[in-house]
């Protein structure tokens, strides 16, 4: 490799891997954003983008390049995502303690999370089960949407849980972002669900396999859950809100109407702050008002 941006991209990739260990989803995202910045240095340097040449980057650099990317279509959303993954690079360039050039994140409208109501997520679960070819698969995407809701996983958790959660008991252990491993309790309903996939799977679970098995007999995809998801919402007539990862909302704003406090919330959800659990009250609060606009005679 002569480019020497190369050996930088591929040193960091092994630093978000080894060091952070971020998810494989997180380093891709940010590898793509170094990438992109170290490309478009060089040419607006009109030299090479070594690390002792990106030590030396300005606001006025970064303003260009964020200029750039936002000609190319980017939302404030979008940009305030790719700042932080530039962040993040010039950290590990400059080091952690490395004051870093000015760089003002574009204003970004808060928008709270959209649970579904427990007839929904049950009806969306349902119709994708029933709409399904084989009776197998039916009773696996029922089993992964009632793990969503039920236990509060995100997507990727529950389509990377092993065979060796079983036999089911009371919890499970899940590994969540950044490896990090939380226990969550496991209802009837769901548990049944699980047990009902597994009596009709053609593949035998194991330890070392994924609980959660494709047609092929490798691990089931999140991506056909999503696709399952789309369809269902169509057919029903549902808002396009209606997501697996809206499963996971619904499972957090209902127990919170039911009176969970936040820290518990906050460890189900294997949230890292509790900033990020904290949304949850705004929405609780959002519904109660929304429904006492509905049904009070003077409202």
């Amino acid at each position: 490799m002569n480019d020497p941006s190369a050996h930088i991209l591929r040193d960091y990739g092994n630093f978000l891997r080894d060091s952070r260990r971020r998810s494989a989803h997180t380093i891709r995202a940010y590898l793509v954003a170094a990438e992109r910045l170290t490309d478009f240095l060089r040419q607006h340097w009109g030299e090479n983008a070594d690390a002792k040449r990106i030590e030396q980057i300005t606001s006025t650099d970064i303003r260009s390049y964020l200029a750039m990317r936002r000609g190319e279509g980017l939302t404030n959303r979008s940009t305030a995502r790719e700042l932080s993954a530039i962040k993040a690079f010039l950290r590990y360039i400059l080091g952690e303690d490395a004051a870093l050039p000015v760089m003002r994140a574009p204003k970004i409208h808060s928008t709270l999370p959209r649970p579904l109501s427990p007839e929904d997520a049950v009806n969306l679960a349902d119709d994708i089960a029933k709409s399904a070819v084989k009776d197998w698969t039916g009773a696996r995407d029922w089993a992964v949407l009632l793990i969503l809701y039920g236990c509060g996983l995100r997507i990727s958790e529950a389509t990377g849980l092993l065979g060796s959660i079983l036999p089911l008991d009371d919890s499970i252990r899940v590994t969540g972002k950044r490896g990090k491993t939380r226990i969550i309790p496991i209802i009837a309903p769901v548990r049944e669900a699980i047990e009902h996939y597994l009596a009709l799977c053609p593949y035998p679970p194991a330890p070392n396999k994924p609980l959660f098995r494709g047609a092929r007999g490798g691990a089931l995809s999140p991506a056909i859950i999503r696709r399952a998801v789309q369809g269902a919402r169509k057919r029903l007539g549902l808002p396009d809100n209606a997501t697996p990862h809206a499963l996971r909302h619904s499972f957090a704003t209902h127990l919170l109407a039911g009176g969970a406090d936040l820290r518990s919330l906050q460890e189900l959800l294997g949230h890292a702050s509790l900033s990020s659990t904290q949304v949850y009250t705004a929405v609780d609060t959002a519904m109660l008002l929304d429904e006492y606009e509905n049904a009070h005679p003077r409202a």
